[in-house]
């Protein structure tokens, strides 16, 4: 979890630095989100990669390769002259941040039978708490020293940090589960592991198109409406730090109910707060909402790890959550991008936040197709 709340920063730092960047440079806000979509880009792409590497060699080689791209990659955007250099240094950013993500939530659910669901959301409890305390963090250096200085002193300060902590990983797990795939097979959801795969790739996109307009967007719309940068990131560390025990409560829960019906329930709270960003914009609701949000939609991610840890071979781990962690940031990076290109057309984020909701239609559709089809083929049996 330290690993992950360290190199976590790759999530976040971006959104604070958009609206600095934005006026450094002269940009507009679609091509200020540039950056952001290359970091989610290199965060998705680089889950696949490392996911492989894991399976092979165990957690501690991509993090260590991971380390030194994303500490890098934040001395290359400190230094860089052009919005194709800083965009590029991103994506060195993301595929670093990647391996401490889904590698790590893969690699814990294989350390842990019972209560599985618990340990992975611990782990991925790391990517929120950095949400809550780098906010904040590089928003006071941005102000103080200027976005380029923040950048450099993140890039030392990750290397010196994070390099030692991977020495500490034990070695690779031994694992020799058998059962995995007859278990698997006996769970009652009737579509091949090709169409499962696919369909959750699909439901990942779509939710995460959805989460990323308040998560990318937060900060720049709390400016739109006077009321600063400062307290958008406020809000938005308010709705990561929210994310946390949502993170954990719903391990808890998928102990209980499966990855499943976790999503459905995520992807349901995810769409009323998202509904409630429409109705109401004064900054007391604004925090409001934000810190339901966070308690809302923190599960949604992780129950895509406990669902291919369910329904797929132990052996297969890595590399198959990579794939779906690379499709929700897919969504992320589209999302995070095309809420911009919606404000640069219509002015406000109104229409964002409607195109929010009906992609996080879509992924409710899927999920609770897939429970249907399962009860269905239960009652029949």
């Amino acid at each position: 979890m330290t690993l992950a709340t360290i190199g976590g920063v790759g999530m976040w730092s971006v959104v604070v630095a958009l609206p600095a960047v934005q006026a450094d440079l002269g940009l507009d806000r679609a091509a200020a989100s540039l950056p952001y979509t290359l970091a989610m880009m290199g965060f998705g792409g680089g889950g696949v990669i490392s996911g492989r590497l894991a399976d092979r060699y165990g957690v501690a080689v991509p993090l260590a390769l991971g380390t030194l791209a994303l500490g890098f990659g934040y001395l290359a955007a400190g230094h860089a002259a052009t919005l194709s250099q800083l965009a590029l240094a991103h994506l060195l950013i993301g595929l670093g941040c990647s391996t401490t993500f889904g590698p790590l939530m893969a690699d814990m659910s294989q350390w842990f039978d019972r209560r599985r669901g618990i340990a992975v959301a611990i782990a991925a409890a790391g990517n929120y708490l950095a949400g809550t305390i780098w906010p904040p963090v590089v928003e006071h250096f941005i102000a103080a020293d200027g976005w380029r200085t923040t950048h450099n002193g993140i890039g030392l300060f990750v290397l010196a940090t994070m390099l030692p902590f991977v020495l500490l990983l034990r070695p690779r797990i031994s694992v020799h589960h058998v059962n995995d795939a007859a278990a698997a097979a006996r769970r009652p959801l009737p579509v091949s592991p090709a169409t499962l795969q696919a369909l959750l790739c699909v439901a990942g996109v779509a939710c995460c198109v959805a989460m990323s307009m308040p998560q990318v967007h937060l900060v720049a719309y709390c400016g739109d409406l006077g009321y600063g940068p400062a307290r958008g990131a406020e809000m938005l560390s308010l709705m990561l730090g929210c994310g946390i025990v949502s993170r954990v409560g719903s391990g808890f829960i998928a102990d209980r109910i499966g990855g499943l019906r976790t999503l459905l329930l995520g992807s349901m709270l995810q769409g009323t707060a998202l509904f409630l960003y429409l109705c109401f914009n004064d900054l007391v609701s604004l925090y409001v909402i934000s810190a339901l949000f966070g308690l809302f939609q923190g599960g949604i991610v992780p129950s895509y790890a406990i669902i291919v840890r369910e329904y797929f071979p132990v052996r297969e781990a890595g590399t198959r959550v990579g794939l779906v962690l690379l499709a929700t940031l897919i969504g992320m990076a589209l999302g995070g991008w095309l809420s911009g290109v919606i404000f640069d057309a219509t002015g406000s984020y109104r229409a964002a936040f409607l195109n929010g909701l009906g992609w996080n239609l879509a992924n409710l559709s899927i999920v609770l197709g897939l429970l249907l089809r399962a009860r269905r083929r239960t009652a029949l049996a």
